[in-house]
């Protein structure tokens, strides 16, 4: 039982974090931020790239945090793994420094710990045969 409430608790607060810092990206990325439009030009992107990022990042997070829906939340958790390591990617080919790159390396961290620690009840059952 112990083990249980530990795997809880990590799950709900790497859980809220990553909630937290997806919904911020997001928000500033749709409001087109002057250093999140100056970033990803940077990176050789076009602007309109944060406006479909933002958007998929909110629906994203609904996804993570509203009960139910398991296959949803199974294309969040992949989405917000691949828009992540797209970036930590991104920012090391532009040689950038590790400010650049260490955000994007915790949102990623914190994915796969709110995946790896989500409770069966937000798992999708898997057969044996």
């Amino acid at each position: 039982m112990k083990i249980e409430k530990r795997n809880r608790l990590i799950y709900w607060i790497a859980t809220a974090w990553l909630a937290l810092g997806m919904l911020s990206t997001a928000i500033v990325q749709l409001l087109h931020h002057r250093q999140e439009l100056d970033s990803i030009t940077h990176l050789g992107y076009p602007a309109y790239l944060l406006t479909i990022i933002g958007a998929w990042k909110i629906l994203g997070v609904i996804a993570v945090l509203v009960p139910g829906f398991l296959l949803l939340k199974e294309w969040a958790y992949a989405g917000f793994f691949f828009v992540m390591s797209g970036a930590v990617v991104s920012h090391i080919i532009m040689n950038d420094s590790f400010k650049e790159i260490g955000p994007g390396l915790l949102l990623i961290a914190l994915t796969v710990l709110s995946w790896y620690f989500r409770p069966p009840n937000r798992r999708i059952a898997t057969h044996s045969n």
